[in-house]
């Protein structure tokens, strides 16, 4: 079958957006290859830093044929309606039309045969389009075309399209079009200074293999291997190590097609600034990876570029070129850093901290300072669950986001978090309150580690409480795929602290004290709005002493000892909709992990559970429950007993609550069933209360006999109403038995 190579060439496409076109570009075409019936082999797509490719193989060299039918008007209908038809179909006349019988009457019907088109037509048709709509975040109009109407758009000045067609073992066709007047051919250009002539070339290995001759790699797996590969070998030979980098290494290697990597250096005396701003400084501005030695594991004044070209003079007028520029990179960062520790020592974290009573955290959450004591609130209570000091935590609290105020990490701001625990302990302070201030901001993503010291934990959770709690309030949360201020981030962060250090937290306790914390906020807010607008009152309309006095009467309806009704149940909806965004988070973290996400509602839907430690082992415990053959079994008779249960409670509209009468068994089946649902429901209660799920499972498990000899002996609808409605309300006792570990009726089968 014959393949097809189609390559965009262009100027520079952003590093960034490399992976994200090559992906697109072979969707986009695949998707559309499948919709006009020409299923393909596979595809493959690449990028570089001047080009997008894309092989596909095995596509069809025609259209199947399509035969479809279409239903016209009835027979006797109006002549308009039968020309409409005839001309929407192309029959020349209803002869051809055949006959449909229906109940509602009887249809024409036409046969519609449309022979397939060859599959080079049908790319002809389809590429230029997706080129004029490719989804470039950025584009751009260029030359004396741009003005047009209609001219193309894209990401850089497209030079040249490339779209072969053919099987083989032949040569190749031209897929013939033009697009904003460049002709589509077989020419394509290399490596733009050490290849630059034209290249011919046929398919895809042919192509590969030629760009390669003419210095360019063109699959970036392959530019990141030669990168890292070669980088490891060169600081070896050195005695030295990589400080390995993926997020840079992606980049690095779309910067350049023809991947010579080269070593450099900087002065010793900046290897004074702390590691992680000569690595932000030197990654930020120059994209090269820094070294360690590799016996004390501290960063040497050495690093790692890589560049596009293999130079004449062996790469040391690059080499000079980058240290020229990292040199006063690197000076700048070294003031800043003298700077910051300057006013650390000159002042007191109260000095520190009054500027964030004039900077804005969020225009409805007041300042930066008000944030803070909110943290400090909620870090001093988690630390009573989580065995951390709790005078030590509110410390942390206070200096956690001091570090927002300094030079350096205003220049970098990947570093927060980090530079805060240098400031702190060139301060003198406590080791855990240097370290909880670095690690509060963790983890900031999946792969991100997450706190373990007690104090860290505090502060962690803290700071990502307040963030959901504080956005909760105002409405402004998460929808869709919008998520402006990272509140699932911050939920997930919350789950994966808990669950990750086996914390036994009341989750519900931590949501009502940042709620109280944040609602008082809000009032706060309202009262200095209230103050500002009094104040710009003149004296003769309002007196300095009746404004006092109408604040106080604010503050005091404000602040009542009691919430009115409306307003508690207000808060508890907002209280209660946080909850279950985390809990929803738990389960999308549980089915990363591979568990059912129907087993984890079924634990969530009792409503009773408020440890989220406690939520996962139930959940653990019931996938092993029900991967038994008594699991299967027992769910299949909980379920069918609360599906006749729905069904005659819909019928009779009332529930079958309520103690059975034993007077009323008169099956050996129906007095086995409640002897043991009696049994089950305390031995599971019991092994539930002592977090037991293993054994409440096994004590579950003991039903199975007596529900399936229930179901197999037992007519539920009795023609005596006073049996049937025992009988009803025995199978509600199985359900309520159950729920002590799950509500199984929101698992699948």
């Amino acid at each position: 079958m014959p393949d097809l190579l189609l390559e965009l060439f262009s100027e520079e496409i952003p590093a960034r957006m490399q992976a994200k076109a090559a992906d697109d570009l072979r969707r986009m075409v695949t998707d559309k290859l499948v919709a006009e019936g020409l299923v393909y082999e596979g595809a493959k797509a690449f990028a570089t830093p001047r080009r997008l490719a894309l092989t596909v193989h095995g596509i069809p060299a025609r259209q199947p044929d399509l035969k479809t039918e279409r239903r016209g008007p009835k027979m006797g209908a109006p002549d308009a309606a039968v020309q409409g038809f005839l001309k929407a179909t192309g029959l020349n006349s209803l002869d051809e039309a055949k006959i449909q019988r229906d109940p509602k009457g009887d249809f024409y019907i036409a046969l519609i045969e449309k022979p397939g088109r060859d599959a080079i037509d049908v790319l002809a048709e389809i590429l230029p389009v997706i080129i004029r709509t490719f989804p470039w975040p950025k584009s751009m109009r260029w030359g004396a075309r741009s003005g047009k109407p209609g001219s193309l758009s894209w990401v850089r000045p497209l030079h040249a399209i490339t779209a072969t067609f053919g099987p083989e073992t032949e040569e190749p066709d031209v897929v013939k079009f033009s697009v904003d007047g460049i002709e589509t051919g077989q020419t394509t250009y290399g490596h733009r200074f050490m290849a630059p002539a034209a290249i011919n070339v046929r398919r895809f290995e042919d192509y590969e293999a030629k760009l390669k001759a003419a210095k360019v790699i063109l699959d970036p797996q392959a530019r990141k291997d030669i990168i890292f590969a070669d980088a490891k070998e060169l600081t070896f030979a050195q005695g030295f190590e990589l400080v390995e980098d993926q997020v840079l290494l992606d980049e690095v290697s779309g910067l350049v097609e023809w991947p010579v990597v080269m070593m450099g250096s900087f002065e010793s005396e900046y290897l004074a600034i702390p590691e992680e701003v000569i690595r932000a400084t030197i990654r930020n501005n120059q994209k090269c990876f820094v070294v360690r030695d590799s016996k004390t594991g501290k960063l040497t004044n050495k690093f790692v570029l890589t560049a596009n070209i293999e130079a004449a003079d062996g790469g040391k007028t690059i080499v000079s070129g980058n240290e020229r520029v990292i040199r006063p990179r690197l000076s700048d960062a070294k003031f800043f850093y003298e700077t910051d520790l300057k006013n650390w020592r000159e002042k007191s974290i109260e000095q520190l901290l009054e500027k964030f009573a004039n900077i804005v955290f969020h225009e409805k959450l007041g300042t930066q300072a008000r944030r803070i004591e909110r943290i400090e609130v909620l870090a001093r209570e988690i630390a009573t669950y989580v065995g951390a000091d709790s005078e030590k935590a509110a410390l942390a609290a206070q200096l956690a986001k001091a570090d927002l105020l300094s030079e350096v990490v205003g220049e970098f701001p990947e570093v927060q978090g980090i530079m805060g625990r240098h400031y702190a302990l060139r301060q003198g302070e406590d080791d855990q309150v240097a370290l909880a201030i670095e690690d509060h901001y963790k983890p900031q993503g999946p792969n991100d580690r997450v706190p373990t010291e007690p104090l860290s934990i505090a502060l962690a959770l803290a700071d990502k409480i307040d963030m959901l709690m504080g956005f909760w309030v105002i409405n402004e949360r998460p929808t869709g795929s919008k998520d402006p201020y990272a509140l699932r981030r911050a939920a997930l962060g919350v789950i994966r602290i808990i669950l990750e250090n086996e914390l036994r937290i009341p989750l519900m306790e931590l949501l009502i004290t940042a709620h109280i914390e944040v609602r008082s906020e809000l009032v706060h807010l309202k009262l200095d709005r209230l103050s500002d607008e009094l104040a710009k009152l003149p004296p003769e309309v309002l007196s300095a002493r009746r404004a006092s006095s109408l604040l106080r009467k604010f503050e005091k309806k404000a602040f009542p000892e009691e919430l009115p009704e409306e307003e508690m149940e207000a808060a508890m909806d907002e209280i209660f909709d946080l909850r279950l965004f985390i809990d929803d988070r738990v389960e999308a973290q549980l089915r990363s992990q591979g568990a059912r996400y129907d087993l984890a509602r079924a634990v969530f839907e009792l409503g009773t559970e408020d440890d989220l430690l406690l939520v996962v082992r139930r959940v653990e415990a019931l996938g092993k429950f029900l991967d038994s053959d008594d699991g299967k079994n027992l769910l299949a008779g909980i379920k069918r007993a609360s599906n006749i249960l729905g069904i005659e409670e819909k019928k009779d509209k009332r529930a079958f609550d309520g103690a059975p009468d034993a007077a009323l068994y008169g099956l050996a089946e129906e007095k086995a069933l409640a002897k043991a649902i009696g049994e089950v429901q305390a031995e599971a209660s019991a092994a539930v209360a002592r977090e037991d799920f293993a054994a409440a499972m096994s004590a579950m498990a003991k039903l199975r006999p007596p529900v399936d000899a229930f179901f197999e002996k037992v007519r539920v609808n009795d023609d005596d109403p006073k049996v049937r409605e025992n009988r009803l309300k025995l199978l509600n006792e199985i359900r309520s038995a159950t729920r002590a570990v799950a509500d199984f009726s929101k698992i699948q089968d």
